[in-house]
């Protein structure tokens, strides 16, 4: 009998430590107060550049770095509510995605370089070691998701860079201005620089423009986003300078005198893309990472080149576009809700022959985008599991809300992307779970697309160290490494 006991508590024991384990991975708990409190964040923060300046100092010295900070802490917001800075953030941000599925499209299309044209009017007024730096949320102000320090010629003049994962070309606003947008700094005189240096029309970098004009032997170029933002200028070599301490020298860079678009507060962008005039590709990185800090916080994260991945990092295969070298696409295969495996065709997220559909990481989209059927597949199985909650009406492009006054805290579905490789990325539900007003008032933070291209966006990475191992073609994924 003594022995019957024991075998059936051993045995009790034993199932018991399975199923705990397994429903912990089945859910995640969203504390919903300190989401809130986090609305309330944009319209107080201490937007001091000195204070910022300050935080940049104490990153370490030993890497070449930039402090990276949200742009509300650098600017604030002249949003009066948080639900109307987060409606801009997300027209914006179908802007940005409209934008990488119009470059898809030329591919798909069979438009090479040799069939793309300048924008004639445009370049006529222009006639008239490791590497680290900070990272900024840029969100609220219109020009770009994320922003680093970045210093440009020499002696270096400080400014804000929008992040890109998905761009090539590096181009800071250049004096004279045939036409510029609004930023924090002043803009960039070439004048004062010793190391600007106009490239010719035969140098390599010219020739791996897409779009580029010779006048007087000088490189002109020109990028257009597909959203309407565009830049023309010079293109040049500079020395690029992180966190006023190392410096890389003659990176090719655009000196834009005509710009336009949704770059409002930044100075330029670098290019983090995976092309032959990205800001990595030019300076042979064998790797970079990045840690988005939260979009509505004053905190300070880094962006690195050269380290190593994290050994607890959760890595996914980066795999190749033939038709397009510029996106990172990584191996999903498929995404799980409460540890089930949504019904989806695994086609839904590969490359098809022509370049298009497959699954990108990027740094400038900020909600995952899915195509329309893995999305609405998705979406049922969540609201499946959160059927305890009460749900109310959308917000823009979210078709899924909740109303989640007076509670603290709320048990969700846990939400996994799943890769080829075998690993699991479960991600923490305040990355897909997420307030849209002051007012508990909260969406899942995944939206449908009608194009083939799927997008995870810097949403589901924040709070993420994301790590590109561009020798082993890895994507490495680390909680709380920020």
């Amino acid at each position: 009998m003594a022995t019957s006991i024991f075998f059936f508590v051993l045995l009790f024991t034993t199932v018991l430590s399975r199923t705990i384990p397994d429903n912990a991975l089945r859910t995640k708990i969203l504390d919903v107060s300190s989401s809130i409190q986090k609305t309330h964040n944009p319209f107080s923060l201490d937007s001091s550049l000195n204070s910022l300046k300050h935080e940049e100092n104490q990153i370490s010295s030993s890497l070449l770095s930039f402090p990276l900070h949200s742009r509300v802490a650098v600017r604030g917001t002249s949003h009066k509510d948080y639900n109307s800075l987060m409606l801009a953030r997300l027209e914006r941000d179908s802007a940005r995605a409209q934008s990488l599925q119009a470059r898809v499209d030329l591919v798909v299309l069979g438009i090479g370089k040799s069939d793309l044209k300048p924008m004639e009017t445009e370049f006529r007024e222009i006639q008239a070691e490791e590497i680290e730096g900070p990272i900024i949320s840029g969100t609220s102000q219109g020009s770009g998701e994320y922003f680093s320090r970045i210093g440009i010629g020499h002696p270096p003049s400080q400014v804000y860079m929008v992040l890109d994962t998905g761009s090539d070309v590096n181009w800071v606003q250049c004096s004279p201005c045939a036409d510029c947008y609004q930023q924090a700094d002043p803009i960039f005189e070439p004048a004062s620089s010793s190391t600007f240096s106009p490239l010719t029309c035969e140098t390599q970098q010219c020739k791996s423009l897409d779009v580029s004009e010779c006048r007087n032997d000088t490189c002109l170029y020109e990028v257009s986003y597909g959203d309407g933002s565009y830049t023309v200028g010079d293109f040049v070599t500079e020395s690029i300078t992180f966190a006023g301490s190392s410096s890389v020298e003659n990176v090719a860079i655009g000196c834009g005198h005509n710009n336009e678009g949704l770059f409002v507060g930044a100075a330029g962008l670098l290019g983090l893309g995976g092309g032959a005039l990205s800001f990595p590709s030019q300076i042979n990185a064998s790797s970079f990472s990045y840690c988005l800090v939260d979009r509505d916080s004053d905190s300070t994260s880094t962006l690195e080149f050269g380290g190593a991945t994290p050994p607890n990092a959760v890595t996914a295969p980066i795999i190749k576009n033939s038709k397009l070298e510029t996106f990172y696409y990584v191996d999903l295969t498929g995404i799980s809700v409460a540890g089930n495996m949504l019904s989806v065709n695994s086609s839904d997220f590969e490359i098809a022959d022509n370049g298009d559909g497959g699954v990108i990481v990027d740094s400038g989209t900020a909600v995952t985008r899915l195509k329309t059927d893995v999305y609405n597949t998705l979406r049922d199985e969540f609201v499946k599991g959160t059927r305890h909650l009460p749900s109310t009406n959308g917000v823009a492009l979210f078709d899924t809300c909740y109303d989640l006054k007076s509670m603290k805290s709320v048990e969700v579905p846990t939400v996994s992307f799943h890769f080829s490789n075998g690993n699991e990325l479960a991600l923490p539900a305040k990355n897909y779970l997420i307030p849209v007003d002051s007012s508990s008032t909260f969406c899942f933070a995944f939206a449908p697309s009608s194009s083939s291209l799927s997008i995870i966006g810097n949403v589901q990475q924040q709070g993420t160290r994301v790590s590109f191992d561009l020798v082993n073609s890895l994507i490495g994924f680390s909680s709380n490494q920020c």
